[in-house]
C-alpha cells in the first residue's frame, strides 16, 4: 500500500465498550505498494491504531495507474486473515472511499523531484489536498477525525481545512507525533530507561526542520529531563538537531524514507486522539491554532495537547522562557511563509 493516506469508518458515531464493526479508509495517492501504507494497514487491523477489539473495515482508495497494485495489498490483507479486520474496499473514487468515514489518515502527497522548485511542489500538494477536501466534507461523517501526514503536513491541513469549511476545524489535525516519539526515544537512549519512562515532551510548530522539539516541561521517571540528563548543551544543541534532521538522516542510511515509525506514529496519534491517553502528561498534536501561546489563529501549528472523551485541547498556562519563545516563533513564521505560498499557488 502506498503511503498516500488512510481513512476510518464506524456503522456507529462513537466507540463503545462493545465495539461496533469500524471502516477503516487507508487513501493512498501514489503507489498502492507505497511504504507507510503497507506498514499502516496490518497495524490498524492488528488493533494498534483502535484496541485489540475493535473489528474494522479498510476502504483502500489509489489512483487509477495504481490500481492492479492496490489489488495485491488487498491480496496480503486478505491472506493474513486478520481476525479484526472483517473486510477491505480498494478503489479509485474518492467519493466512495469518503463515505461516511470516522478516521481519515492523508498519508501521501506529491513528493519534491530533482529540479523542483518549493513552489512547485507546493502547488502540487494544494490542488490535491483541495481536490480531496470537497470529498471529505461531503461524504465523511460529521463527527470524521482527520489527521494529515504527507508534507508539508501542517500546511497540507490548512489547505484542506480552508476548502471544507464545513467541517469542524478541531476535526483536522496533522502529524507531529512522529516527532514527538522520536523525542521521547532520545532521551530514553541517552538516559538508559525504557521509552514509557520518559513523559512531556513537547514539539512545537511545523513538522520540518525549523520545529522546536522543547523538554522543559518533560520527565524522565517523574524528574525533570534536564535534572536527569544534566547536559544543558546536548539538549540545547545535538539533541534538538537531531531531532529536527531524523528523517534526512533515516534517508540517507536507508535510502528510503521513515515508514515504519511513521504508520506506527499516526496509529499513536489517533489511538491517544479517539480511545484515550494512557496515562500521559500530553502529547504533540499539529492542530488549528485558538491564537494559544502568540499563534496566528487558523494556522496548523503543533502544540502540547490533552485527550479526552475523543476531543483535543491545547495545553494552557505553560511557563515559556525567553530562549523557547524564539525558537516557537522561528517555526510560526516558517508555516505563516508556507500559508502565504500555498495560498499564492491558487489565484
Amino acid at each position: 500500500m502506498a503511503g498516500r493516506g488512510a481513512f476510518l469508518r464506524s456503522l456507529k458515531p462513537r466507540l463503545t465498550r462493545e465495539p461496533s464493526l469500524l471502516r477503516v479508509l487507508p487513501r493512498f495517492l501514489q503507489g498502492a505498494a507505497g511504504q507507510i501504507g503497507y506498514a499502516l494497514a496490518p497495524m490498524i487491523a492488528r488493533g494498534l491504531m483502535l484496541g485489540p477489539k475493535q473489528p474494522v473495515i479498510l476502504h483502500l482508495l489509489e489512483i487509477p495507474p495504481a490500481a492492479t497494485a492496490l489489488e495485491g495489498v488487498c491480496m496480503e490483507l486478505t491472506d493474513a486473515a486478520f481476525p479484526l479486520l472483517h473486510g477491505v474496499v480498494a478503489t479509485t473514487d474518492p467519493d466512495v472511499a469518503c463515505k461516511d468515514v470516522d478516521i481519515a489518515c492523508f498519508i501521501g502527497g506529491f513528493p519534491r523531484k530533482a529540479g523542483m522548485e518549493r513552489k512547485d511542489v507546493m502547488s502540487k500538494n494544494v490542488s490535491i489536498y483541495k481536490s480531496v477536501a470537497s470529498s471529505i466534507e461531503a461524504h465523511a461523517k460529521s463527527t470524521v477525525k482527520c489527521v494529515v501526514v504527507a508534507n508539508p503536513a501542517n500546511t497540507n491541513a490548512y489547505i484542506l481545512k480552508k476548502y471544507a469549511p464545513k467541517m469542524d476545524k478541531k476535526a483536522i489535525t496533522c502529524l507531529t507525533r512522529l516527532d514527538h516519539n522520536r523525542m521521547v526515544g532520545q532521551v530514553a537512549e541517552k538516559c538508559g530507561v525504557p521509552n514509557t519512562e520518559v513523559d512531556g515532551v513537547i514539539v512545537w510548530g511545523n513538522h520540518s526542520s525549523t520545529q522546536y522539539p522543547d523538554v522543559n516541561h518533560g520527565t524522565v521517571g517523574g524528574k525533570p529531563i534536564r535534572e536527569v540528563v544534566k547536559d544543558d548543551a546536548y539538549l540545547n544543541g545535538d539533541f534538538v538537531s537531531t531531532v529536527q534532521k531524523r528523517g534526512a538522516a533515516i534517508i540517507a542510511a536507508r535510502k528510503l524514507s521513515s515508514a515504519l515509525s511513521a504508520a506506527s506514529s499516526v496509529c499513536d496519534h489517533i489511538r491517544n486522539w479517539v480511545v484515550g491517553m494512557e496515562g500521559k502528561k500530553f502529547v504533540s498534536m499539529g492542530v488549528v491554532s485558538d491564537g494559544s501561546y502568540g499563534i496566528t489563529e487558523g494556522l496548523v501549528y503543533s502544540f502540547p495537547c490533552h485527550c479526552k472523551n475523543g476531543e483535543w485541547s491545547i495545553v494552557q498556562g505553560l511557563d515559556i522562557d525567553a530562549r523557547s519563545k524564539e525558537l516557537m516563533e522561528t517555526t510560526h513564521k516558517e508555516l505563516l511563509e508556507e500559508r502565504d505560498l500555498a495560498l499564492s499557488c491558487l489565484e
